[in-house]
């Protein structure tokens, strides 16, 4: 699990100003009456809270969840830290399914970042501990196969490879996966059963062959980090993670296109937009709506989606569209209304 703590430091600011006087009874009223007007200005925008003069705010905030939104959230909490560095943000990475635990189940979160919906069984266990939620969609993910840097396959797998690869009884070397790969070993580093990346391949590469569990021989972790030095360490390797990571990593991993009936597509910003990648998925965040009583969780709440789209291509993700960001503020504005 990683964890990143949002402190500033104490920070004073002086603010010195100076009059030139004048034996011209004229100048010394252009003075003055420069003087009043910049008392009023300052009276006005009172610079000690948000930008543009919001109330400064104190406090903590408990985030967990989504490897692959963690970074999004990461940098939107650092953006966040510059105008209300009074409030900590504590963002954790235990996975999808780990951050529902600790949301509808230990309730000691108030955010939780999420790469696919919420399950019925996480919505249940919200529902018995009266913790009511709202959904808000910030993002789209390309997810990634990758492999190690320099390999000369595979540069494009089917359907049919990834399952013959990540299915139950997979393939322990390239050539079983296509006869004309070398029968080089494959080893491969994936995310673990509590990431939403892990459900998401599964429900989109697998279930539709009726196959219910992958693989059960990798090596897992819900670190996306340490999945990319596996991959980047190990030649003929296969991994796969948010599109985020793999912008972050091109120098020690290379992507591998997917083709899902209708030719060979590399994962980008582009195809995913136009929905030609056919291993693109929304990103989420989830409000606990109990917790946006809170002056601080309102407040960053409404930030996010303010400044998501700002950030979110620097992260390596897809921006949602004005129509879906309107209604994620529609949604917790209402929630926030509703607390």
């Amino acid at each position: 699990m990683r964890m990143w703590r949002y402190a500033a430091p104490l920070m004073a600011l002086a603010l010195v100003t100076a009059a030139c006087g004048s034996d011209d009874d004229t100048a010394s009223e252009d003075t003055a009456t420069e003087e009043e007007t910049t008392e009023d200005d300052g009276a006005e925008d009172d610079s000690s809270g948000e930008e543009g003069g919001g109330e400064a705010l104190s406090g903590s905030i408990a985030i967990d969840g989504s490897s692959t939104v963690g970074p999004l959230t990461d940098a939107i909490a650092e953006e966040y830290n510059a105008v209300q560095p009074d409030v900590i943000v504590n963002l954790s990475i235990s996975g999808s399914g780990g951050g529902f635990e600790r949301f509808c189940g230990v309730g000691d979160t108030q955010i939780s970042n999420a790469s696919r919906p919420i399950k019925d069984e996480e919505a249940e266990l919200c529902a018995e501990n009266g913790i009511e939620f709202t959904e808000v969609r910030v993002g789209t993910d390309a997810l990634t196969m990758v492999t190690s840097p320099g390999a000369e396959f595979p540069a494009c797998l089917t359907t049919e490879e990834v399952v013959a690869l990540w299915g139950p009884d997979g393939a322990t070397t390239w050539d079983q996966v296509n006869p004309d790969f070398p029968a080089e070993p494959v080893t491969i580093f994936a995310p673990g059963a509590d990431s939403g990346t892990y459900d998401f391949f599964n429900e989109t590469v697998l279930e539709p062959s009726e196959i219910e569990e992958p693989r059960q021989d990798f090596n897992a972790s819900e670190d996306d980090n340490i999945i990319a030095q596996g991959v980047a360490g190990t030649p003929n390797s296969f991994g796969y993670f948010g599109f985020a990571y793999y912008t972050n990593n091109t120098d020690t991993v290379q992507a591998i296109a997917f083709d899902a009936g209708e030719g060979c597509v590399e994962p980008s910003a582009e195809t995913a937009q136009d929905d030609s990648y056919k291993l693109a998925r929304p990103l989420f965040i989830y409000l606990k709506n109990e917790s946006l009583s809170d002056p601080a969780v309102a407040d960053f709440a409404t930030f996010y989606l303010d400044t998501v789209n700002d950030v979110i291509e620097g992260v390596g993700y897809i921006p949602a569209s004005d129509a879906e960001l309107e209604e994620a503020r529609s949604a917790v504005d209402a929630a926030i209304a509703g607390s």
